[in-house]
């Protein structure tokens, strides 16, 4: 049997696409293990809640829509059971709760703070802050996910538990805000 050799320009796009994969160098004090980025993503979630904490009030104060504004209102309050949660799962870890900024949630941030700018209020504007509302419920649906996943290889049951509940939370409140479109609101907007 012929066994075919890559020709040149086919391995040299491969080396070089390799090469260029391999040249990201790791920071001082990276995640060796599961565990540190497990701690870390942690961090980063908590940072991104906390901040989502101060940006969901502005969204609520900028839509019309009541269904939207009480569906952003009951997100508030479950977000406040998520940061109390991720709390807890440092806490079980034996850490102190902290922060490290989260630069995807701060674009999602960012980015809704843009929609609203470049609105006018009314139905357009509502329109536009659910869907910047399901990119920050997407986020944090294969955040929580990612997490809860590494959560169960490195047996944190408490940590788990927590990871869940938020994660059905997440999925509920993305439901919430579909329906919420759904409902003729943007048809209106159209």
């Amino acid at each position: 049997m012929e066994t075919k050799t890559p020709t040149k320009k086919a391995a040299t796009k491969k080396t070089v696409r390799t090469k260029a994969a391999a040249k990201t160098p790791a920071k001082k004090g990276a995640a060796k293990e599961l565990k540190d980025l497990f701690e870390d993503s942690l961090k980063d979630i908590y940072w991104a809640e906390k901040a989502l904490l101060k940006a969901l009030p502005k969204m609520m104060k900028n839509a019309q829509d009541e269904k939207l504004k009480n569906a952003i209102n009951k997100h508030i309050g479950e977000t406040e059971t998520h940061v109390e949660r991720l709390e807890k799962c440092f806490k079980s870890l034996g850490k102190k709760p902290q922060s490290k900024k989260c630069d995807a949630m701060q674009g999602l941030i960012d980015e809704g703070k843009s929609i609203m700018e470049e609105t006018e209020p009314g139905t357009v504007r509502d329109a536009g802050i659910i869907a910047a509302a399901q990119k920050v419920e997407h986020y944090e649906i294969a955040t929580y996910g990612t997490l809860a996943a590494f959560a169960k290889v490195l047996k944190e049951k408490d940590c788990l538990k927590n990871l869940l509940d938020t994660l059905n939370e997440e999925k509920k409140c993305d439901e919430l805000l579909t329906k919420v479109a759904d409902t003729n609101l943007n048809k209106k907007a159209k």
